[in-house]
C-alpha cells in the first residue's frame, strides 16, 4: 500500500490546493442566478460549485457529459481507491445539483437508477460553422496544406499548364472553375485526442487490409488517411504509423488551425470514430461534428451509439478491425464512380435538417428552467 499512500496523498492536497482557487476566484464574479458546470471533470469543481451556490442563493446545473470515475478506471482500474473516491463523490454532490441535463437518453437513465438523479437528455448537437464545405474552398484548403503535408500534393505531374493542382482538385486558373479529377484519392478523416479510450491499432489494421485487397486487384482508390488532434498517445502511435510501409494509402497527422478543421471534415470522403466511452453513455461528439458536416460516419459499436449512428442510414457500425476494412472495402469499391452507399448516407444526412446547438438549448433547456423560476 506504500505506493498508493504517497500518490493519494499528493492527489488529496492538489485537489485542496484547487479547491482553494476555484472558490476564490468564483466568489470573486457578480452573483449569477445559475452556475452551469460540466461533468467531467467533476473534481473538485461540483462541491466548489455547490459552496459558491450556496453563498449566493444560486442554482446549480450539472451538464453530465460522462462519469469521472469511469475515465479514471481506464489507467487505475475500477477497484483502485481513487476510483473508488471519485464513484462516491460524484454520486453526493450530483444529488446536490437543482438541475441535470445528460448527453444520451441511456444516462438519463443511469442517473435515475444508480444516483437517484433526475436529468434531462440534452443531445450535443454541431455548431452553425459545421456544414458541407464549397467546391472552391475545398480547393482553397488543400492547396493550404500541400504546403507542408505530401498526402494534399498532386500525385502526377500537369498536364496543362494553366491548371493548379491538390491530390483532390483541380482549378482552371483561366476561368477559376473547381473539378475532382475521376482519379483522385479517397479522403477519410478521423480525430482524436490520443487517449486511452481511442484504440487507434484498430485503423491501422484495417488499412492493412484495405491496402491488400488493392494488392489483391480489387477496384479500390489510394486512400489519404488524416488524423487530427493532439494527446498523449500520439507519439506512440506515429511510430506505429512509421513502420508502415503502405504503397497506396498515405497517413497524415496535421496540426489544423481551429478554423480549417470544420472545412476539413465538410471536404472529406468518410468520417472514422474510435471512441469508446469510458461509461458506455456518453457520444462522440467528433461525430456529431461530422453529421453537421454530412460527412458519413463508420464507428466504433458501445451500448448507446444507435441513438447516434444509425447502422445502414447515417453510416455503419464496426466492432473490430476486420469489420471496418470490409466496410472500407464496400463504401470505396469503385470510387468514385460508383457512388453508392457512402452517397445514400450523404443523402439521408442532409434529409435529416439537424437542430444546431443553440435551437436545441432553446427547445430543451430554456422551458426547464423556465417552469422552474
Amino acid at each position: 500500500c506504500f505506493a498508493v499512500g504517497p500518490k493519494l496523498f499528493q492527489y488529496v492536497l492538489k485537489v485542496i490546493v484547487q479547491s482553494i482557487q476555484l472558490l476564490y476566484t468564483m466568489l470573486k464574479i457578480e452573483q449569477p442566478s445559475y452556475i452551469l458546470l460540466q461533468n467531467p471533470p467533476g473534481l473538485p469543481g461540483i462541491a466548489v460549485a455547490w459552496v459558491a451556490c450556496l453563498f449566493w442563493r444560486s442554482k446549480l446545473i450539472i451538464d453530465w457529459h460522462n462519469y469521472g470515475y469511469t475515465i479514471m478506471s481506464l489507467n487505475h482500474g475500477r477497484n483502485h481507491p481513487l476510483v473508488q473516491i471519485a464513484k462516491w463523490y460524484e454520486k453526493l454532490f450530483g444529488r446536490l445539483s437543482d438541475y441535470n441535463l445528460c448527453v444520451t437518453n441511456a444516462m438519463k437513465e443511469d442517473l435515475w437508477v444508480n444516483c437517484n438523479i433526475k436529468a434531462v437528455t440534452l443531445y450535443d448537437k454541431p455548431a452553425s460553422y459545421f456544414k458541407e464545405t464549397p467546391l472552391e474552398l475545398q480547393h482553397h484548403l488543400y492547396m493550404k496544406l500541400a504546403k507542408d503535408y505530401k498526402p494534399f500534393k498532386p500525385r502526377t505531374e500537369s498536364v496543362s499548364s494553366n491548371a493548379e493542382r491538390s491530390a483532390f482538385t483541380e482549378m482552371d486558373e483561366q476561368n477559376g472553375r473547381v473539378i475532382k479529377p475521376r482519379g483522385r484519392p479517397a479522403l477519410l478523416v478521423s480525430s482524436t485526442s490520443w487517449t486511452e479510450d481511442e484504440d487507434f491499432s484498430v485503423l491501422l489494421k484495417a488499412l492493412q487490409d484495405y491496402e491488400r485487397f488493392i494488392n489483391e486487384g480489387i477496384k479500390l482508390p489510394s486512400l489519404v488517411c488524416v488524423i487530427t488532434g493532439k494527446g498523449p498517445l500520439k507519439d506512440y502511435y506515429n511510430g506505429l504509423i512509421n513502420e508502415l510501409h503502405f504503397k497506396h494509402i498515405q497517413i497524415c497527422t496535421p496540426w489544423l488551425e481551429a478554423e480549417d478543421y470544420p472545412l476539413l471534415l465538410g471536404s472529406a470522403d468518410l468520417g472514422v470514430c474510435l471512441h469508446k466511452s469510458s461509461s458506455g453513455l456518453d457520444l462522440p461528439m467528433k461525430v456529431v461534428d461530422m453529421f453537421g458536416c454530412c460527412l458519413p460516419v463508420c464507428a466504433m459499436h458501445f451500448e448507446c451509439l444507435h441513438e447516434l449512428v444509425k447502422h445502414n442510414e447515417n453510416g455503419l457500425i464496426f466492432r473490430d478491425s476486420s469489420e471496418l476494412a470490409e466496410q472500407l472495402k464496400m463504401l470505396f469499391l469503385e470510387f468514385p464512380t460508383l457512388e453508392g452507399k457512402l452517397h445514400d448516407f450523404r443523402k439521408n444526412l442532409r434529409a435529416s435538417k439537424q437542430l444546431r446547438w443553440d435551437e436545441s438549448w432553446d427547445q430543451t433547456v430554456l422551458p426547464l428552467l423556465g417552469q422552474n423560476e
